[in-house]
């Protein structure tokens, strides 16, 4: 019937969403090929978490955006925080409103 399978001997398995991630321990994996097409085949323990949705910010990076950009820590980390953590697109942004 064309239909191959292999086992996959796996650890964990992570599916990430939007929102969240999914666990999943002990897992028991196999690849399944039917007619040409691929699918996963996956059982185990599940177990589920939101994704963090605020990135971590150092010091040095608070610290950075401020020289670079001079402006005070609290607009500094607002401007970090907008950006995803990306410091470029932090400074960049606080230079063009400052014009």
């Amino acid at each position: 019937m064309g239909v191959q399978q292999v086992d996959i001997p796996a650890t964990e398995v992570i599916i990430k969403t939007d929102e969240k991630e999914i666990i999943i321990t002990s897992p028991s994996v196999a690849k399944v090929n039917m007619m040409g097409q691929e699918t996963f085949q996956i059982s185990g323990t599940i177990e589920e978490r939101a994704l963090l949705t605020t990135p971590d910010i150092s010091e040095d990076d608070v610290n950075t955006v401020m020289e670079q950009a001079h402006v005070d820590k609290d607009t500094a980390q607002k401007a970090i925080e907008d950006h995803n953590g990306d410091l470029a697109e932090a400074i960049m942004s606080l230079q063009k409103s400052d014009e």
